[in-house]
């Protein structure tokens, strides 16, 4: 493994790491959101203000508070807040419903909530259905109609003293919570230390993106994924960047809004692929010279080399495409921007040592497709309450992330799909990202998923589900021939069907174990 930066020792709270590198010049600008700037002299005052009113309504050190939050001012606050006071974040996805939210509740224990005012009904319904009382629900903006006993977010700071001290937590105790996206069963509570944050900004954020105090940051990635966590606040937060925050989806027009209309123009954009393939598709892209944009960022699946292409071609501006985990944090094998492979997920971020092991264990050489392992000092303490799923994952210091991939003689690693997709053709194995990067490379194709189906005889041959860009036509037969002029001959997809859209988690990843049900319905 590559030497590590020497991390703090002693007590370390991250949100007063943050705090303290800003003090002399606190009224540099922190965040703008829709409603606009925060210095991050307010973010800290604000911060501080929120862990005292936690304290107020009886929240200690170590317990849960749930934060349901858009991506708006309030949401930093908040969870810089609660590490302040050593209160455990459990940060969740605004995309998913009721039920989620009661399991979460149930399963978290928090004693708040602190949630946007357009999710209060489906939290209060999710309420209703939970075996578990918080103590409070603190509503940010817009504010609904409070219920008995409830806090409007402002009040409750303005209320507040700012809490005169941090806790004096370790490094090393647990600091917050992500959940897994669950798209297969239920979403597991993901434990992160303190310190985490502070190693994906040194190994990651610094290192490899070259962040810096000049930099203007915008994810599309939300604050409650890993990814968006360090895009959009331990990232350009350790370097005293600028972060736009925009509450909204990240459709093309809403992040083309952002990319040309504000006064200070971001010049970092974090996306993923499905995202990038959709604004390359959309007739308002902007010119290059409407855009400030230096360098882009792209994770949560692999970026097919033609959408990279084509984008740098558009403006100028590599996409970075890398592969973290909620497990690891944030990225841990990525291109750099002085060495870009399009097509390749590039090499291991410095901090962290990366193997590929056949099925017995046994690492695989160069070229061949292996099951991918990490090792590296942000990974997760834990699964909360699940200690079956914990010791599967987390393997004496190696993290088995269910990926495949393979590595070439010159040190880059490529995606092969997650390893409950592979599929065996004729004895083969067969990487269905393999194959709809092929079909995305086809002008008329804007998101291909592929899954295996048996035949009449019980054999796996793979199908293709396709979405065609709007206006645009294109035959099965056409496609099929399409990936045979491209791919070995027993890759191509036997059956190609088109949709309207594909299935996806909340977090934008496309659900083939969907597709699999369809198939069988049938």
């Amino acid at each position: 493994m590559s030497s590590l930066p020497a991390p703090p020792t002693g007590p370390f709270n991250f949100a007063e790491h943050l705090f303290a590198l800003h003090r002399q010049r606190d009224d540099r600008l922190a965040y703008i959101d829709d409603r606009g700037p925060l210095s991050y002299g307010q973010l800290e005052q604000r911060a501080r203000q929120l862990a005292s009113a936690l304290q107020g309504l009886g929240v200690r050190r170590e317990d849960r508070v749930l934060l349901l939050l858009l991506d708006t001012h309030d949401w930093p606050v908040t969870f810089l807040g609660c590490l302040y006071a050593g209160i455990v974040p459990v940060a969740v996805n605004t995309l998913l419903t009721a039920d989620d939210y009661a399991y979460m509740l149930e399963h978290s224990r928090a004693q708040i909530v602190i949630a946007s005012g357009a999710l209060l009904p489906t939290l209060q319904t999710a309420m209703q259905s939970a075996h578990h009382e918080v103590r409070a629900t603190i509503v940010s903006q817009p504010v609904a109609a409070l219920a008995q006993g409830d806090l409007e977010f402002e009040a409750a700071l303005a209320a507040a003293k700012p809490l005169p001290q941090p806790a004096a937590t370790a490094g090393d105790e647990p600091g917050f919570w992500l959940y897994s996206s669950g798209s297969t069963g239920k979403p597991k509570g993901t434990v992160h230390t303190q310190l985490n944050l502070w190693w994906t900004a040194e190994l990651f954020g610094k290192p490899v993106l070259g962040l810096t105090e000049r930099d203007v940051c915008f994810s599309a990635a939300k604050l409650y994924f890993a990814y968006g966590l360090g895009n959009a606040l331990t990232f350009p937060l350790s370097v005293g960047a600028c972060v736009v925050l925009m509450a909204e989806r990240p459709t093309p027009e809403a992040v083309f809004k952002r990319w040309t209309e504000l006064q200070c123009r971001p010049t970092v954009f974090f996306g993923a692929p499905t995202g990038f393939a959709g604004m390359l598709a959309s007739p308002r892209l902007p010119a290059r010279d409407a855009v400030a944009l230096r360098m882009c960022s792209s994770a949560g699946e692999a970026l097919p080399a033609e959408i990279a292409q084509r984008f740098k071609q558009h403006f100028g501006c590599d996409i970075i495409d890398g592969i973290g985990s909620t497990e690891m944090l944030h990225v841990f094998i990525s291109n750099r921007p002085d060495d870009v492979r399009y097509g390749t997920t590039g090499k291991p971020v410095p901090g962290y040592e990366i193997e590929l092991r056949d099925e017995l264990g046994a690492p695989v050489a160069d070229g061949e497709v292996g099951d991918l392992f990490i090792r590296g000092p942000s990974a997760a303490l834990m699964y909360w309450g699940n200690r079956e799923k914990s010791r599967e994952t987390f393997q004496g210091g190696w993290t088995k992330s269910g990926d495949k991939y393979q590595r070439d003689a010159d040190g880059y690693y490529t995606y092969a799909g997650r390893s409950d997709d592979m599929l065996k053709v004729s004895g083969i194995y067969v990487s269905p990202f393999e194959v709809e990067s092929t079909l995305m490379q086809h002008p008329a194709v804007l998101e291909a998923a592929v899954i295996g189906t048996p035949d009449d005889q019980g054999l796996t041959k793979t199908k293709a589900f396709v979405v065609l860009k709007d206006g645009q036509q294109a035959s099965d037969e056409s496609l099929k021939a399409f990936v045979k002029e491209r791919l070995a001959a027993y890759k191509y997809p036997r059956q190609i069907e088109f949709l309207a859209e594909l299935p996806k988690t909340a977090t934008g990843k496309i659900q083939r174990f969907r597709l699999r049900e369809r198939e069988a319905g049938k």
